[in-house]
């Protein structure tokens, strides 16, 4: 559904961001892109979504794209409701009012996304995370066919990251293609099928999550230890990533030590 080939982006013409990028965003399976801030994860995802044209390489798109921010702001004080009905603009012709059947789709993103109790509020007064699951709702509105989505649940609680995560899945399921960043491992081995890991500009992964997201290759991507364990979760066993972050709070301090 989107294909890149080859792909490379540069922001000054000593210095790339990435080279040499295959790269393919498939019917019903979810695409994770994973690095360390500011190795060109959002510029990857921009140019997959046809926002931003790379410096070399190619990027075929087959079907609609929604394209979902990390953040957003509004420059007026549009209701909920009118920014989700905003994705349906692509089905309008040119100064032409949104019909029963727009405000129709609009109603049921929002039921989908679990925000309908939002609809009459201002979306300049929500929160980041709440403006996310708005920006969510106004993608599922435009009847995409893949989405591209820059860190879906960075700013969400535990609560809704569970519903966007399962969300995303049912949406899978049904066929759409979805391709998205993510700073959590646990997630992308839980939701992706297939994965990139964004290490530096002239080395650039991609390949099935299940084989791509082992201990090794993470704590090279993030420069420190870490382990995978298995876990039994309320719905089944799930693997999940240990970073090694210093000290438990249980752990002998280095003072306690020397006394």
């Amino acid at each position: 559904m989107i294909q890149a080939r080859s792909l490379g982006h540069r922001y000054t013409r000593d210095t790339w961001v990435f080279r040499d990028v295959d790269v393919t965003a498939r019917e019903g399976r979810v695409l994770a892109v994973l690095g360390p801030n500011g190795r060109g994860k959002t510029t990857l995802l921009r140019c997959l979504a046809g926002l931003l044209a790379p410096s070399e390489g190619t990027v075929t798109t087959t079907t609609p794209v929604a394209y979902v921010p990390q953040s957003h702001s509004a420059s007026f004080g549009y209701s909920v409701a009118d920014m989700v009905l905003m994705g349906r603009s692509r089905h309008l012709k040119a100064y032409a009012t949104p019909g029963r059947r727009d405000h129709e789709l609009t109603a049921q993103a929002l039921d989908r996304v679990g925000i309908t109790h939002m609809a009459r509020r201002s979306y300049a007064e929500l929160s980041g995370g709440e403006q996310q699951m708005v920006l969510i709702a106004r993608a599922l509105a435009s009847q995409c066919q893949v989405m591209v989505l820059d860190e879906p649940v960075s700013a969400l609680d535990l609560r809704n990251q569970a519903r966007v995560l399962t969300l995303l899945q049912e949406l899978t399921a049904s066929g759409m293609g979805i391709a998205l960043t993510t700073h959590h491992p646990d997630h992308a081995l839980h939701l992706a099928d297939d994965a990139v890991l964004v290490l530096g500009p002239e080395d650039v992964r991609t390949g099935p999550a299940a084989e791509l997201l082992d201990a090794e290759a993470l704590g090279e991507l993030y420069g420190l230890p870490v382990t995978t364990c298995s876990v039994r979760g309320p719905r089944g066993p799930r693997t999940v990533v240990v970073p090694d972050l210093g000290p438990t709070r249980d752990a002998p301090r280095p003072a306690e030590e020397a006394a």
